[in-house]
């Protein structure tokens, strides 16, 4: 089992930044990926940004350039640093860890850009 718990999200202007935070605990030596996905009102959830075990990340393309994934093994958390912010990301964050045959979601945090 692995338990994810995401903080950071909240009301930020257009061309403003937020930093999103996961802690992951559990059975985190079986994460070979961990993730952030977004849903907005209406929409189906997508990825955003991803980061495997080895370091190789890799972004949506509406996020590329814009948004960073990192992660620090040592505090076993995963941020998203999400940069030059518009209407078009408000939506809830998830964070997602991937293990063999299972995914594991966090429960949201909400990120509202006011244009």
């Amino acid at each position: 089992q692995v338990q994810l718990v995401e903080s950071g999200g909240g009301l930020v202007q257009a061309g403003g930044s937020l930093r999103l935070s996961c802690t992951a605990s559990g059975s985190i030596f079986s994460i070979s990926t961990m993730g952030w996905f977004r849903q907005a009102p209406g929409k189906q959830r997508e990825l955003v940004a991803s980061i495997t075990s080895g370091g190789n990340r890799n972004y949506a393309d509406s996020v590329k350039g814009r948004f960073t994934i990192s992660g620090d093994n040592a505090k076993n958390t995963v941020y998203l640093q999400m940069n030059s912010l518009n209407s078009e990301d408000t939506a809830v964050y998830y964070c997602n860890a991937q293990v063999p045959i299972m995914n594991y979601w966090g429960k949201g945090t909400l990120v509202t850009v006011s244009s």
